[in-house]
């Protein structure tokens, strides 16, 4: 007998919550939410992307690449290690 009149409460609980949870907006709030949010997030990625590559060409920007030594530069330095070996 307890049990039975348990279970009534819970359904008809159940239902009234259900309905509260229509009233409130539902699914369809819940949707555009999550819609607006996956737009706000492609958002931020884009303009991440663009941060980090602005800073990436400021950072290689500033370092220098060492020059390769000309071919003058290489012919006198093996010369000279040919005469220090002798």
């Amino acid at each position: 007998m307890i049990s039975g009149l348990s279970f009534v409460i819970s359904i008809v609980a159940l239902v009234l919550a259900y309905l509260a949870f229509q009233r409130s907006g539902g699914n369809l709030e819940l949707k555009s939410k999550v819609e607006q949010l996956g737009i706000t997030t492609d958002t931020m990625r884009d303009k991440l992307a663009d941060v980090l590559s602005r800073m990436e060409k400021a950072v290689r920007g500033m370092q220098t690449k060492p020059s390769a030594p000309r071919d003058d530069q290489q012919a006198a330095s093996s010369s000279q290690k040919d005469e220090d070996n002798r």
